[in-house]
């Protein structure tokens, strides 16, 4: 049986195709998928919230192409 998508994949996906600030239910989201990692143990909500937009909104270092010049210096 094929691995269903977690929501984190699916919010990740969406937000790549849109490049924007993550939205108030994809915060809400991420912050409750920590609560459940977390095996739903108490913890403190404004952490896992603050967390998600952490983690949401981190911008990914995009891929740079790197060029390099060759010199040739006649002696």
């Amino acid at each position: 049986m094929p691995k269903a998508k977690t929501t984190s994949e699916t919010m990740k996906k969406s937000r790549k195709a849109s490049k924007t600030a993550p939205t108030h239910g994809e915060i809400a989201g991420r912050a409750y998928q920590i609560y459940q990692e977390r095996g739903y143990a108490p913890g403190d909500p404004m952490q896992d919230w603050l967390q998600a937009e952490r983690e949401l909104t981190v911008p990914k270092p995009e891929k740079t192409s790197r060029k390099t010049k060759v010199v040739s210096i006649a002696a």
